[in-house]
């Protein structure tokens, strides 16, 4: 027998200190109930055990048809104005069999070695970054090094001709909002345009790549082919502007985060810095600290049952990945500390799991591991330039929008 989830009072996931620290209100919500109604609409799932059966459950969809209509979906309808939306065919938003056949072709292309060649690329322009702040003795992570960095290797990782970075960035950024649960009309209509502008830019990309194919991932996705088929235009399309996307914005957080935290926890900072032994662990702990996606989303198709509560068929629920990567029950009672080397910090979710598990998660661990080691390396007296970061305000993709510090 199920119960409806007991009475909790609800979080304020809006208000500012929420997106300063979002940590001690997962933990309360954590220890009330295992699955609260949030009066933002979804459900949300706090406990790691119930997060990662729910993220391996193909039973639950992503597919926004299988939903009922919210206030948000309906700003997104009056916004479009009868046309089709983009980014159906998108990875993210695609259940089996249509998800399972695009990306065993996009993974054609997207190969570890592939990644794991593009290091040596990573370091230099690391270096670079690097080189150009240190005889100002000041920089901002995410304008200096953070945002640069992962949008110069999609880029040049995609073969993209060369074009207007800031706009790139802009429609990108505001692309990212659209993951957050909240119904603006102003930020929907401009997602709606920004999403418009981006596909025109992408479409005439692959066109101008189609006469220049070469040795990129843009060119291994136009001639992917399995079992005679390839992709679509519009799957092209959408599977470009989700690279786009996820393949810079995710790690900008990670660095930008990263960052933060170590200069937060100066001894664990320094223990880094004295071992190298440290890199890969490092950027797993990191990961599980503060997590560049906070939420994953799925869609009951049928009534479904979590701890106890159940949920009804069509709701939308949020898996509250950083809520799951701090719960004691799987990381121990100092879950809520930085601790580099953690041995079970490679078990964090902060790329998901199951079917829908981050594909550029390699990507993002190769620049994170470089960027923040290089960092921390080259200017050991780093201190923090503010008490007060600028958070995003986002949701889903938490991140900073500056980062300001001073190298000596």
């Amino acid at each position: 027998m199920t119960a409806t989830a007991e009475p909790v009072e609800p979080p304020d996931f809006l208000s500012p200190s929420f997106f300063e620290d979002p940590y001690p209100v997962y933990r309360t919500a954590r220890e009330a109930t295992p699955v609260l109604r949030t009066d933002l609409g979804p459900w949300m799932v706090f406990h790691y055990d119930d997060v990662v059966r729910l993220l391996r459950d193909q039973s639950l969809s992503v597919e926004d048809r299988n939903a009922a209509i919210t206030q948000r979906s309906e700003a997104f309808l009056d916004a479009l104005d009868g046309r089709e939306p983009r980014g159906r065919t998108a990875i993210l938003n695609l259940d089996p069999p249509g998800h399972t056949r695009i990306r065993r072709l996009v993974q054609q292309a997207f190969t570890p070695r592939r990644i794991e060649g593009l290091a040596p690329r990573v370091r230099s322009l690391v270096d670079e970054a690097l080189d150009a702040v240190a005889p100002t003795g000041r920089m901002d992570v995410i304008a200096d090094l953070a945002f640069p960095l992962p949008f110069t290797v999609i880029t040049e990782m995609l073969g993209m001709p060369g074009g207007d970075t800031e706009r790139l960035r802009e429609w990108s950024h505001t692309l990212a909002g659209t993951l957050d649960p909240i119904a603006d009309p102003e930020l929907v209509r401009a997602a709606v345009t920004a999403s418009d502008e981006m596909a025109s830019y992408v479409r005439d990309a692959i066109a101008w790549k189609r006469a220049r194919l070469t040795d990129d991932l843009l060119s291994a996705l136009i001639v992917a082919e399995d079992e005679g088929e390839k992709l679509s235009e519009t799957e092209l399309r959408d599977q470009v502007v989700l690279l786009y996307i996820a393949g810079h914005e995710t790690t900008v957080n990670l660095i930008g985060n990263g960052t933060l935290a170590l200069l937060r926890n100066r001894d664990e900072l320094e223990r880094w810095r004295a071992d190298p032994g440290l890199d890969r662990d490092a950027v797993e702990e990191l990961l599980r600290y503060d997590s560049p996606v906070q939420f994953s989303r799925r869609i009951a198709v049928r009534d479904l049952e979590v701890g106890g509560v159940s949920i009804p068929a069509r709701s939308f629920v949020l898996t509250c990945l950083g809520s799951a990567n701090h719960d004691p029950a799987r990381f121990g009672n100092d879950a809520d500390r930085l601790r580099l080397g953690r041995s079970e910090a490679g078990q964090h979710l902060s790329f998901g799991s199951g079917i829908h598990h981050c594909l550029g998660a390699a990507l993002a661990r190769v620049e994170g591991r470089i960027a923040l080691s290089s960092l921390v390396r080259r200017f050991p007296h780093i201190e923090l330039a503010t008490e007060r970061p600028a958070w995003n305000g986002r949701f889903v993709l938490r991140g900073l929008d500056e980062l300001p510090v001073t190298l000596a």
